[in-house]
């Protein structure tokens, strides 16, 4: 559980607060304020953010890094903030909105690396470990710091703390670097991407997406040199016999596979029966017996498209030797077993215009970075409970699966530690999740269309940065998308006909331009910390348009610009240039919550003690939990186009 300090009172009384609310802002200083305890916690006890080391490695590979961390007691967050890399804590420190979300740090607490925690050494990686395991708690204000020394985490550049100047000189003898202050430690600049740098990737990630479609795509203009039934008697002897940088040519029909065939050169296997948009009712088919894999490419730049799959086995978990030669227990129970279409150690290899009827996993994407597969359809099997995924990426970086139907089956695309993976526009049907990410950073999700998905629509897990889940359509499901981790951009999402829309689990990130409509919960705020840039959304429609897990105040406004939500009251405001009112909306207060559901509560809320208690509890810290204000409600939706695609028509207004 997380560990908290409490406040004492303002002094100051009721009256006084509700005048000041008015003259101040949403925000006050709590000039009376401090805390009745700031000594250290333990830091399992402290909301934590930061730098997550589940996403990279084995546990037994990091099992003996430890992060340089802090832990700080603020003057408005009622909760101790552990910081996983101290540099998290002063590129958050610095960042816009910090103070007015958190107040002033009360007291910031240090782990020391020096001779009374354990002498530190990096590992070849870089990352510090402590000879015992153990570093004290000290005050950052009394500490020195290492700065652009060889130490790191998986994220990057770390800043290693000592209590005494003489420890700090002895490691920056042995792995380089600087020794400053506290305050110059808070004046240092670090290279920590932010919501705002993802948001800014979108294009060039869309680009390098484009080159490696365009390089996959020339692997079917290599020369015809081999014809099954003219040149060999059957596939097998086809991919045997072709020579590297050829093609092999299946004629239309059904062309038996008694056993699995593996392709261990770059050659590109094309059917001559349709496929690549050609009109004709003819197929190129290649039929598993039912008792294993269909075809593996395992070679580089290895290539198949035109071709239709089927008979793959049903065996959805590892045999007892491949779980045997595999230490990580995800693989073995969802990237082993049957499948149509098995790229393993296949870089730069290509999968398209392809069919694959499967009870258990369609492709898989095993050690196959920079792998391309597109124009794919996969219908699986239609009870989840008894396949696997339509589409899965191990360990393979920067893939692209793009233009695919993927229906049934138990998720449509599931990443495991493949970062940079790129997912557009493709549609996933009556899966149990559409997209399912573990330990996967710096996915690109875009203009995927997702319906009737049992679970999820996207479920983003294990703490990832860097995810940017963009012009997503989701449709008819539990839950339409869900955040973890930080650092991530989520835009121009339309969710609807859903139990909960959308999460705001990722920290440090940025929410705009989406639509969520006709839901029973629009967005679910989890987050512990209130981080997150919500602006410019549409909330319409909803049961309830937004809650709030445990926490403190979220304020879902940037630079004098909200969001619209159906039903918020008040005249356009005036005082600025913006198309706001000039009344917030707060979407967990009890009366503004239905305002757009029940009559005559717009005369409720405009009455003066409501209006009051509102301001009340934007200043006062023991008041502002578990809630969500909106100071600058947009007068008409933000994204009429998007809401076009839903039944949902809200008030015309005009500012």
């Amino acid at each position: 559980m997380a560990s908290f300090h409490r406040l004492r009172p303002l002094a100051v009384g009721l009256v006084v607060a509700i005048a000041l609310a008015g003259a101040v802002g949403l925000f006050a200083v709590d000039a009376g304020s401090e805390a009745s305890s700031t000594e250290p916690v333990p830091f399992h006890d402290t909301v934590t953010t930061g730098v997550a080391l589940e996403n990279v490695g084995t546990e037994d590979d990091l099992d003996e890094v430890d992060v340089p961390k802090a832990q700080v007691f603020y003057s408005q967050y009622e909760y101790v903030v552990g910081y996983r890399g101290i540099e998290r804590f002063v590129d958050a420190h610095g960042a816009s909105g910090h103070e007015e979300r958190f107040g002033y740090p009360l007291a910031v607490y240090v782990t020391d690396y020096g001779a009374s925690g354990g002498d530190v050494q990096l590992t070849e990686e870089g990352y510090p470990t402590l000879e015992d395991g153990n570093a004290d708690w000290i005050e950052a204000e009394s500490a020195v710091f290492v700065v652009d020394s060889d130490a790191r985490t998986p994220a990057g550049e770390t800043v290693v703390p000592f209590a005494d100047r003489e420890d700090a000189d002895a490691f920056v003898d042995d792995y380089g670097g600087t020794v400053v202050s506290w305050e110059g430690l808070l004046e240092h600049e670090f290279a920590i991407d932010d919501a705002a740098v993802i948001r800014d990737r979108v294009d060039q990630r869309h680009a390098r997406a484009d080159e490696l479609t365009a390089a996959a795509t020339s692997l079917r203009d290599r020369p015809a040199d081999v014809v099954v039934g003219e040149d060999a008697a059957t596939l097998e002897e086809a991919v045997e016999t072709a020579p590297a940088e050829s093609t092999v040519v299946v004629p239309e029909g059904v062309h038996e596979v008694p056993d699995e065939i593996e392709v261990d050169r770059p050659i590109t296997i094309v059917g001559q029966g349709g496929g690549d948009g050609a009109e004709t009712d003819a197929e190129t088919t290649l039929r598993g017996d039912g008792n294993g894999s269909v075809l593996v490419l395992a070679s580089d730049r290895a290539a198949i498209s035109d071709l239709r799959i089927d008979g793959v086995g049903d065996a959805t978990e590892a045999t007892d030797d491949e779980r045997a030669d595999s230490d990580d227990v995800i693989e073995g129970a969802y990237g082993q077993g049957d499948v149509g279409v098995e790229l393993d150690e296949a870089s730069n290899a290509l999968v398209e215009n392809v069919t694959i009827e499967t009870p258990t996993t369609g492709v898989l994407l095993r050690d196959a970075p920079e792998s391309v597969v597109r124009n794919v359809t996969v219908h699986g099997n239609d009870q989840w409970g008894d396949g696997d995924m339509a589409v899965t990426t191990i360990r393979s970086p920067g893939a692209v699966v793009e233009d695919s139907t993927l229906v049934d089956g138990r998720d449509g695309i599931y990443l495991h530690r493949s970062d940079g993976v790129v997912l557009r526009n493709n549609a996933l049907e009556n899966n149990r999740i559409g997209v399912h990410l573990m330990y996967s950073s710096g996915t690109l999700l875009a203009d995927n269309r997702i319906e009737d998905a049992t679970s999820t629509g996207i479920d983003v897990m294990t703490d990832p940065e860097h995810n940017a889940v963009v012009g997503n359509e989701v449709r008819n499901v539990s839950r339409g998308i869900l955040m973890a981790g930080s650092r991530s951009y989520v835009a121009d999402n339309l969710v609807t006909d859903t139990d909960v829309g959308l999460t705001t689990g990722a920290g440090n990130s940025i929410y705009e331009g989406n639509v969520l409509a006709g839901n029973v919960v629009g967005v679910a705020a989890n987050n512990h910390l209130p981080t997150n840039e919500v602006t410019g959304n549409d909330f319409v429609g909803n049961d309830n348009h937004a809650n709030a897990r445990i926490g403190t105040l979220r304020v879902w406004s940037e630079d004098g610009e909200g969001n619209f939500w159906h039903g918020a009251i008040g005249s356009p405001d005036v005082t600025t240039d913006e198309a706001v009112l000039d009344r917030s909306h707060a979407p967990t207060d009890p009366v503004d919550q239905e305002l757009h559901r029940v009559d005559g509560t717009p005369t409720l809320a405009r009455a003066p003690a409501t209006e009051a208690l509102t301001a009340l509890e934007g200043t006062v810290s023991g008041m502002r939990s578990e809630s969500i204000v909106d100071p600058a409600p947009l007068c008409e939706p933000a994204n009429p186009d998007l809401l076009e695609y839903t039944e949902w028509e809200p008030p015309d207004r005009t500012c």
